[in-house]
Parts: structure tokens; sequence; C-alpha cells
């Protein structure tokens, strides 16, 4: 049967673009449902994850009379800062935070240095036992703090440092993972760099200075985050290391609130958030090269 000239036909390219035409829709159908499941998800784990912070918020600035209403409230009856005036006015808060802050800034500037040059040594240097030597150091991180704190104590004592912020500074001068994200940080920095810098002769220490450091932003940023939330968060060791109550920093003056015989938890929450807005401003100036870190050093 042959077809009039007015009529048309359907020729099997037209069905084929159809039937595509149809998977492409169907796909991004698809691909909308799951981006928006992937978001109400994010959504919920991030209330979940960020309630307990907004509830510190909320007793903090919430007078006492709050907490011991009946009914749940998720906002202050009252905006009030009488909690932070009290605490300032009973304990030496000051005194605490700023302890805090100079062993933060000292072990951070410290560890900082130390774990990059530990990490160039063992990604661009040669010398007997190199492997050995990080491995061993990889391999403390299998250990629990608790067990070298003894040894630890013992060699803080005996070199006349307990009671003191060198105490508390000297043994978190490096770390085991500091110095594996530092060494698979400068491991992909090319080797042709330093070469043509040592046929200009340079040294170890200058290619370090003068090609390695400046190429370490992003590396450098995510061992200052690391290393100061650790020391600033730190409890177990500065309650031993530090003996006198003008030595305490905010951790230990946590400890100290809540063992009073009446604790006052709106002071408590006060102090909580105190010691957490130092980390949140840090993590928020350093988050870009922050990532960047972690996305060229290894970890996945």
């Amino acid at each position: 049967m042959t077809a009039t000239a007015g009529t048309r036909t359907r020729t099997p390219s037209a069905g084929v673009a159809t039937t595509r035409s149809g998977h492409l829709r169907s796909r991004r159908r698809r691909n909308r449902v799951t981006t928006i499941v992937r978001f109400v998800i994010a959504l919920v784990v991030c209330v979940v994850m960020a309630f307990p912070f907004y509830w510190m918020v909320v007793v903090s600035l919430s007078p006492k009379d709050d907490l011991f209403s009946t009914v749940f409230k998720l906002w202050p009856s009252r905006l009030t800062f009488d909690n932070f005036t009290a605490l300032f006015a009973t304990y030496d808060i000051s005194t605490w935070f700023g302890n805090s802050l100079v062993i933060t800034a000292f072990v951070t500037v410290l560890g900082v240095v130390v774990n990059l040059l530990a990490g160039y040594a063992f990604a661009k240097l040669r010398f007997l036992g190199r492997g050995a030597i990080f491995f061993a150091a990889l391999a403390t991180l299998v250990l629990p703090v608790q067990v070298t704190m003894v040894a630890q104590f013992r060699l803080v004592s005996d070199l006349g440092f307990y009671g003191t912020y060198w105490a508390v500074i000297l043994p978190s001068a490096a770390t085991a993972t500091g110095v594996f994200l530092a060494r698979q940080f400068i491991l992909g920095i090319p080797d042709e760099l330093l070469e043509a810098a040592k046929l200009d002769g340079a040294g170890s220490f200058r290619l370090f200075r003068s090609i390695v450091l400046p190429l370490c932003r992003p590396l450098i940023a995510v061992l200052v985050v690391l290393i100061a939330m650790a020391t600033w968060n730190d409890f177990a060791w500065p309650l031993i290391a530090l003996k006198q109550d003008f030595l305490f920093t905010l951790p230990i003056g946590l400890l100290f609130l809540q063992g009073q015989t009446t604790p006052d938890f709106t002071q408590i929450m006060a102090l909580s958030l105190i010691a957490i807005l130092p980390m949140i401003a840090l993590f928020l100036a350093t988050q870009r090269y922050f990532v960047q870190g972690i996305a060229r050093s290894g970890i996945r």
C-alpha cells in the first residue's frame, strides 16, 4: 500500500528521538527527586547537629527561672546577659581564657613548624631508616593517650616543667597525624621544582623556605585548625600537668564549675559558649584553605 502525498509517515529516526527525549525527561525527574531527598537528609542532619549548640545559646541567655519551668521553651522568656556577668564576677574567667589562648598559640605555632619540617624530611629527603621511622611514628596513633601519660608525666617532671605552661606545650609540639598530613601534602609538590633550585645551589633549608613553604598554605590552614582545636579542647593532660589554679584552662574551669555544691547550669552553658566561639571563628576564617588542604593531603 502506498502513502498519499498529503499523509506524513513516521520514520524510525523520529521514533528513536522521541524515545530518547522520554528517557532524558525521566532522568531529569529522577535527578530532581534525588536532589530533593539529599537536601532533606542534609537539612535533617544539620538540624540534629546544630540543635545542641542552639540549646546552649538559649540556656546561656535565659534567666535561671526558665530551667525550672515545666513548659519546654525553644526561646528564652527574656533575653539576659546576667549569666555572663555573674560568671565573670564569681570566677577568674579572663585568666582561664588567657591561659587557653597562650597555650594554644604556642602549641599551634610550634606544632605547625615541627610538623612541616618533619613532613618535608620524610617526603623529600633521603636518609637511612626513613620509612621505618615514619611507620613507627604512625604506629603511635593506635596507642590510647592514657598509655603514654605516665611516661610523659615523668619526663616533664624530670625536666622541671611540671606545673608550668611548658609541661603542656612541649609534649604537643609534634603529632603523628600532623606529620602524616604534612608528608602526604609535600609529596604532591613536583620534584622538578626542587631539582631546578638545587642546580642553582640551594640547600635543603633554602628549598623548604623558598619553594615548599609558599606552596603549603592549605596544609598550614589544616594544621592550624586541627592543632588549635585539639589543644584548646584538651582536658586530661592540662588537668595533670597544671597544678595551680591560676594556670587552669577553660576545659578545667568547666569541670570546676560542674563540681560546685550547687552547679549553676546557666553559667556552665555561658562558659561553654565562650569556649566554643573562638574555634568557630578560627574555622570560618580558614575554611577555604582547610578544605583544599584536606583534599590534597591524601585524606578521603
